[in-house]
């Protein structure tokens, strides 16, 4: 085999998963579109959410989700108790111990409720501690729930709803049951 043609074959290829993944954060981008507004992190969502099958798109879209939901609501409860003591916000050391007993109470609760969103939750978290503006710390956070779940949401559908998942696997084995009972009828006769 020549050179070239090795190359050729070591190509990337484009599957279904490519093409699913990127339908999701496509539909999420045409969905926020009629919105008006930034369809940034659900389209993330759709893509953190979409897997090779419509299990692991539970498992990846659960991670993403319960981790900005933990995430976001432990961030806007710190977050709060930051503003006790630092009302106009600003960088101060208090972030520190606040980020370290944030991350610590993160992972317990991922640990809790969802193992793996413990990486997504912690994105958030650092956020809306870190580079959040005073006024807007709540809805940031809630946004981010909102846009996360409907991006993971997406991708379930996609992956439902599109070869390798339930409906595709579903299809498939109604047609092969309808092959085996027009076999059957066949050799009864």
């Amino acid at each position: 085999m020549s050179k070239i043609r090795q190359s050729l074959c070591r190509l990337p290829k484009i599957g279904m998963r490519n093409i699913k993944t990127a339908l999701a954060a496509a539909l999420c981008a045409l969905l926020y579109y009629f919105l008006n507004r930034s369809p940034a992190f659900a389209c993330i969502g759709a893509i953190f959410g979409m897997g090779s099958d419509l299990e692991s798109s539970k498992l990846h879209g659960g991670n993403r989700l319960f981790g900005t939901v933990i995430g976001g609501l432990l961030g806007m409860a710190l977050f709060r108790v930051y503003l006790i003591f630092c009302p106009k916000g600003g960088h101060t050391l208090l972030l520190v111990p606040l980020v370290f007993v944030g991350t610590v109470v993160l992972i317990l609760l991922c640990q809790i409720f969802w193992v793996g969103g413990i990486q997504p939750g912690g994105v958030v978290l650092c956020i809306i501690l870190f580079n959040t503006p005073v006024e807007h710390y709540v809805s940031y956070a809630l946004n981010r729930i909102l846009d996360t779940a409907i991006g993971v949401v997406m991708a379930l559908i996609v992956n439902s709803v599109f070869p390798g998942g339930f409906t595709f696997r579903f299809m498939k084995r109604l047609l092969r049951q309808g092959d085996d009972e027009t076999a059957d009828s066949t050799r009864g006769r």
